[in-house]
């Protein structure tokens, strides 16, 4: 049986790269589509932002005719210059288990990268950290959610006979939401408060109060996440890109910020009733009705996702995280939620994951980013 691989050139191929992960995943009875008009932002060389600063390659496995597996490959030029680093990702790899496809998709971005003479490639890491991140290593079983990865156990094995290794891994909590606040949560929330009287916590009703935070915040994830590996900072265009894409299925309920004496913003935490169910109902089409199946999921859930936090540098340790989680905590047990879903945290950061363990949480998924030197 032949084997080609195809770079994607046309808006056919593009469409075939965009819709190939239903195929290999029809049946895997965990697998969420993605949502498909944010796809063909994302894939489109000409609606897409990260093309202005990436080199970027994406390509198609055909066996005998027939697609059978998908591949990018990213150069990240500006991340590398910042972080004085020379490598090549590859992203969004899917694939049936085959280990001649696998070999000739990894094979051709790795080509590719030796080309553009880089040291390693690195991955599955997309444009940012945004991104999907990692293959699934652990917690095959449990329910998807939005955002993350869900690969059959088939693809770190395949990879690793290619000679990968890990680079680091992430891991998902899974914290119980309590029938009230614990009472050495509400005393430390109570000790805190009583030491830093010139803080004040912002809790939002509408997304009309929430609209004039949402570049704050946004800026104070740049500064927070700064160290943090393949993130990219927003710039003024990317915040209000954001802030267009994401306000409409935020609930500003779950959203907590805490404000200095200067009105400044120095700490935040975002959430959202998880919506998986809702895509995979609508099978990735927002329009013309997945919207409804979408706002219908985040009111049945019983679980809340985390989606992003950070602490100004400088108010770290004080407690802060606790003000935030008691709060995100209050609203989760007011909604009915019985369940928090942390999202990806870096296995080495210690202070979050002190946080979700004192909250009760375990650890249920874990994700491995994957090097290899070209």
């Amino acid at each position: 049986m032949s084997i080609h691989i195809l770079e994607v050139k046309t808006r056919r191929q593009l469409r075939t790269f965009i819709h190939l992960p239903a195929r290999i995943h029809k049946g895997h009875d965990n697998w969420i589509p993605p949502i498909y008009m944010d796809d063909w932002g994302l894939f489109d060389p000409k609606k897409s932002r990260h093309y202005r600063y990436n080199d970027v390659v994406m390509y198609l496995a055909y066996k005998d005719g027939k697609p059978v597996g998908r591949i990018m490959g990213i150069i990240p030029h500006k991340y590398n210059r910042d972080h004085n680093e020379n490598n090549a990702r590859f992203a969004f790899m899917e694939s049936y288990q085959d280990k001649e496809v696998f070999h000739e998709l990894i094979k051709a971005v790795e080509d590719w990268a030796r080309e553009k003479s880089t040291n390693y490639l690195v991955g599955p890491l997309g444009f940012t950290d945004e991104d999907q991140q990692g293959f699934m290593i652990e917690g095959y079983d449990q329910p998807p959610i939005i955002s993350a990865n869900l690969n059959f156990p088939y693809m770190p094995e395949l990879l690793e006979k290619q000679g990968y290794t890990k680079k680091y891994d992430l891991v998902v909590y899974q914290v119980p939401v309590p029938g009230q606040i614990p009472e050495n949560y509400q005393r430390i929330y109570n000790w805190v408060l009583s030491r830093h009287k010139g803080i004040k916590i912002l809790e939002f009703k509408t997304k009309r109060e929430l609209k004039p935070y949402i570049k704050p915040v946004l800026k104070l994830v740049n500064e927070t996440f700064a160290d943090i590996y393949a993130f990219v900072p927003f710039s003024e265009d990317e915040m209000e890109e954001f802030a267009k894409l994401y306000l409409p299925i935020l609930d500003p309920e779950f959203i907590k910020a805490v404000q200095n004496a200067r009105g400044e913003i120095i700490a935040f935490i975002i959430g959202m009733p998880d919506i998986s169910e809702g895509i995979r109902k609508s099978r990735g089409y927002i329009l013309p009705f997945g919207f409804i199946h979408i706002l219908r999921a985040q009111k049945k859930t019983d679980m809340l996702t985390l989606l992003l936090g950070g602490i100004k540098k400088e108010y770290r340790g004080i407690g802060l995280d606790v003000v935030l989680g008691y709060h995100m905590l209050q609203s989760a047990i007011r909604r009915g939620f019985r369940t928090v879903d942390s999202h990806l945290e870096l296995e080495d950061n210690t202070l979050v994951r002190h946080e979700m363990e004192r909250m009760g949480g375990r650890v249920y998924k874990r994700y491995r980013v994957y090097h290899k030197k070209l």
